[in-house]
């Protein structure tokens, strides 16, 4: 290894030297760069070197170079500025030696780590960017190793398009990639995208030399200046006549004229439409951005070619609410077309949208697609805001916010409205500030077919609780009987972990009131017939912490004995409740300590088996006990314990 390294840097003695001659560095400077370059081959020359080794040395000869380059314009200058320079300084050996070096270290690199694609774009991008003529080599192969791989092929065929000039390799090279990735969406548009724009340029070749006249490339602003131009035609008066025959004389050869390069590209538009859709009949994406392609160029038969694609599209995937979606916000123009057009004109667009939403729901009646169609009008209420403050156009948001109300109703009607759609249903009444009838819809809805959601009574509670406290801070006894009353609806009928937030709720409203004694009831009922948690959310723990903060210590103690004495309490309460012991013990409270080894030896009665118990345990006795207890904890737990040994240490190697 050590004879390897040496003769890899002997070979680099003729650069340093002429690093030193040059002045681009000095002696000690080249010494580090000795010692940096010995530090990376032993790295690249282990058994196993990894990618990382060669990244970082890559890393540092590219810094490496970009500092030479640096000091050379440096030199340049100042011997121009003395004026010892008068003709170009010729190229010496440093000036190519990094370059092949960094080339060397990539071609290592990929030789171990053929599988690296990453690695291997890494190399492409360096070749490009220094014009080294190792480009091809390496293009054909990271092609054969990764002929899967569709972005290769791509690069491939980009660079022979830009950097070679060479259209018949670079559309080779692209029939040879659909053909070993023939269900790549990507491969597809860009090699639709080559074509184009090869055509193109053929057409701005014959523009500049006079044979033709404009451009595959759609213009928005001119085809809206002909446009207006057309539709205002009787506000332009020719002042010659013999002048008007001849521009329509011109006009109509011109249209005569038949524009080869837009039929050429209409053809090809077709053909590798119908390739595409045959190789990938099932993907979306595809169909719209071949539709995008389309709009964004002007070809022979555009308007059949976008019929055409629209009626494949509804054929393939009317039944994908994302179809529609798109279908629907396609009618809609660019936000920054729609602020030039007449108010008429933007309504005339909103309503095209609204039916295909309309036909859409009849076609495909879930949720998914209801909860478009009212994302849609929410982003139309927004724009419309923005457009009103920007433009001073009329406001119809009253007239979007009914129709979303219908929207729901008729999801309601027919039996779309999940959970998400149904909460989404009551904030859009809650934002309104229609309490009243946000609370009748959520009212009908917990009662219906959504009576199980806690999201749901989580918000019938709290409107009823908001619309209570709208006038008045403290509720009236018939007001704080009926929140009561539908709570305890609720909760009786709910497990405890899915009506945590409810439980809660109801905690923190009652906290100051008469009914916080029945709440705990109620919630001792509610652990009686479940159980406790054994670990997550403990409705006991919860109500022990909420009393201990809100009545004090003496109370929390009642509270959860109370608990205890249920057949199955939890192990989850009683950690809290000896968690709370231990703390009031480590202060220096000895009933808090003798009520901590109490709940201990209750919660090991029914968990003797759980290891960590036993742990806090022995962890309680060794800072508060004797050596005595912890050691007598210690061989209990070791008797009892079935599965593993104790993992907590013994009181003799302690």
């Amino acid at each position: 290894m050590a004879d390897v390294v040496q003769y890899r840097l002997e070979r680099m003695v003729d650069e340093l030297e002429d690093l030193e001659r040059r002045g681009l560095f000095t002696r000690r400077e080249i010494a580090e760069i000795v010692k940096q370059r010995r530090k990376f081959e032993y790295r690249l020359k282990r058994p196993s070197p990894l990618k990382q080794d060669f990244i970082a040395y890559i890393d540092y000869e590219t810094q490496l170079d970009s500092l030479r380059q640096l000091r050379k314009k440096a030199v340049n200058r100042e011997l121009v500025r003395q004026g010892k320079k008068k003709t170009k300084t010729r190229k010496s050996v440093s000036d190519f030696a990094s370059v092949a070096r960094i080339m060397e270290i990539y071609r290592l690199a990929v030789t171990r780590y053929k599988g690296d694609v990453e690695l291997w774009f890494r190399y492409l991008e360096f070749c490009r960017q220094r014009k080294n003529g190792r480009m091809k080599k390496v293009l054909a192969q990271v092609i054969r190793f990764h002929p899967k791989v569709p972005g290769v092929w791509i690069y491939a065929a980009a660079w022979e398009f830009d950097h070679n000039l060479n259209v018949a390799a670079a559309r080779a090279l692209m029939q040879s990639g659909l053909r070993m990735c023939p269900n790549s969406d990507d491969l597809w548009v860009e090699y639709l995208r080559m074509e184009l724009t090869y055509l193109n340029k053929l057409k701005a070749r014959k523009v500049a030399l006079g044979e033709d006249k404009g451009t595959l490339v759609r213009d928005q602003k001119d085809a809206d200046k002909k446009q207006w131009k057309e539709e205002n035609q009787d506000l332009f008066m020719s002042l010659n006549d013999e002048e008007k025959e001849n521009d329509d004389h011109r006009s109509d050869e011109d249209s005569e004229k038949p524009d080869l390069f837009s039929e050429h590209a209409s053809g090809v538009l077709r053909t590798i439409y119908k390739g595409a859709i045959q190789a990938l009949p099932s993907t979306f994406s595809l169909r719209k951005q071949f539709l995008q392609i389309l709009e964004a160029i002007e070809v022979a038969d555009s308007e059949e070619l976008r019929e055409e694609i629209l009626s494949d599209t509804k054929r393939d995937f009317s039944a994908d609410p994302e179809y529609w979606d798109w279908l629907a916000r396609l009618e809609i123009s660019t936000p920054s077309s729609i602020g030039k057009k007449n108010e008429d004109a933007m309504l005339s667009q909103l309503q095209k949208a609204v039916q295909v939403y309309e036909e859409a729901i009849m076609v495909v009646p879930s949720a998914i697609m209801f909860k478009l169609y009212i994302k849609f009008l929410m982003d139309v209420i927004a724009s419309e805001m923005g457009e009103m403050e920007a433009s001073g156009l009329s406001n119809h948001n009253y007239n979007y916010i009914s129709h979303i109300l219908k929207i729901y109703e008729k999801a309601e009607t027919m039996g779309c409205l999940t959970e998400e759609l149904a909460c989404q249903y009551i904030s859009f009444y809650t934002q309104l500030g229609r309490l009243e009838e946000a609370k009748k819809v959520v009212q009908n809805l917990c009662c219906g077919q959504l009576s199980d959601s806690v999201q749901l009574w989580h918000l019938r509670v709290s409107l009823e609780i908001r619309c209570i406290t709208k006038n008045s801070l403290s509720p009236s006894k018939s007001d704080a009987l009926s929140i009561f009353e539908l709570l305890k609806t609720v909760l009786t009928k709910m497990s405890m972990s899915e009506a945590e937030s409810l439980w809660m709720m109801a905690l923190k409203f009652f906290a100051n009131q008469k009914y916080f004694e029945k709440l705990i009831e109620l919630s001792l009922k509610s652990v009686a017939k479940y159980g406790g948690s054994e670990n997550g959310f403990s409705l006991s723990s919860a109500i022990v912490n909420f009393i201990l903060q809100k009545d004090g210590l003496e109370h929390a103690r009642e509270v959860y004995k109370r608990f205890l004495a249920l057949p199955r309490p939890g192990l989850a309460l009683y950690r809290n409740c000896i968690e709370l012991e231990s703390n009031l013990a480590s202060l220096g409270n000895e009933d808090a300590l003798i009520n901590a080894r109490k709940l201990y030896e209750a919660a090991l009665a029914t968990y003797d088996q759980d290891t960590s118990l036993w742990k806090d345990y022995y962890s309680l006795e060794t800072k508060l006990g004797t050596s005595e207890t912890a050691a007598a904890i210690y061989w209990r737990a070791r008797k009892t314990i079935k599965s593993s040994a104790v993992i907590f240490t013994s009181p003799d190697q302690s």
